[in-house]
């Protein structure tokens, strides 16, 4: 199987075959909206989010690249329009998302146009979802812990018990005296523990969080992945999303404003802090240039 793999992988290399399932999305243009608003009777409404949260930014068309990225500031839209896509394409999810009363109305007068169908283990990542895993990891791992103290304690009692068989209801315990007079603390306790999880750092969860959702031949949506991962956990999420554009069949649409995502190589790059939308080089994005400035100036330091 694993060979069979190898070889399909090959193969789409030298063909330069790369997967787009998602060809292009359009959101509702201004006068779109304006129409929609004067045919409703609702007015008890004081939000009409998602509608004017694009359309004030003139983004109307996403042309999807293997890797798309959405740039911009708190509140520029990246992560609404995200969730959009997600909600129009029907792709799983983890983490419940609040959606407004007029949500299912703009999602509507979205379209989108695939070039080839979309798997069905394709998924939005959020924020929230890799939070909730680190959480559930520390918890797991919290509760071992309790388990592993008690298991030494019923080692200690069982390696200097003076125990006598006295029926069949004392072999299990008989079964429990043999091993901890047999097997060093550690090893009894590894056995008597089984399916140990190891206690991950809040970057290694995050990391372990993305490479196990993220399969082969799927479109993922990333909100902010950088979120939780050190500069080094993130340049290494860069080259495995990277790897997974080119060689797995993978296509990404990311929200970001991390350097290291924004470096990614063919990365499309649209700049939602610009009205209108327009695609930047990620060397022109004012965030990246913050940094390259700042190191610049303490260059000599280093």
């Amino acid at each position: 199987m694993e060979y069979a793999k190898i070889i399909v992988c090959l193969m789409a290399i030298l063909k330069g075959e790369i997967m787009i399932y998602l060809h292009d999305f359009s959101f509702p243009s201004e006068d779109m909206e304006f129409y929609f608003f004067m045919n409703i009777k609702r007015t008890c409404y004081d939000s009409f989010y998602p509608f004017k949260v694009l359309s004030r930014k003139g983004l109307e068309t996403i042309v999807f690249e293997p890797v798309t990225i959405f740039y911009g500031g708190n509140g520029s839209g990246k992560s609404t329009a995200l969730n959009v896509i997600a909600e129009k394409t029907g792709i799983q999810r983890d983490s419940i998302y609040n959606k407004s009363n007029f949500y299912p109305d703009y999602v509507d007068m979205c379209e989108l146009r695939c070039k080839a169908d979309i798997p069905e283990h394709s998924r939005i990542i959020t924020s929230d979802d890799v939070f909730d895993y680190m959480l559930n990891i520390r918890n797991l791992n919290e509760g071992i812990d309790q388990k592993r103290e008690e298991i030494f304690e019923d080692y200690l009692d069982a390696k200097y018990a003076h125990f006598q068989m006295k029926s069949l209801a004392d072999y299990e315990q008989l079964k429990k005296v043999n091993a901890a007079r047999s097997k060093t603390q550690s090893r009894f306790v590894r056995n008597e523990l089984m399916d140990n999880v190891r206690e991950y750092s809040n970057g290694e969860s995050a990391f372990l969080y993305f490479t196990e959702k993220i399969g082969d031949n799927g479109l993922y949506i990333l909100d902010e992945p950088e979120n939780s991962l050190s500069p080094k956990r993130q340049m290494e999420l860069v080259q495995f999303i990277e790897d997974s554009a080119r060689f797995f069949g993978c296509q990404f649409i990311i929200s970001t404003h991390s350097p290291f995502l924004l470096s990614m190589r063919e990365a499309k790059i649209y700049n939602l802090d610009e009205n209108p939308v327009k695609v930047r080089h990620w060397t022109e994005l004012e965030n990246v240039r913050t940094y390259y400035e700042f190191f610049k100036k303490h260059e000599n330091k280093f």
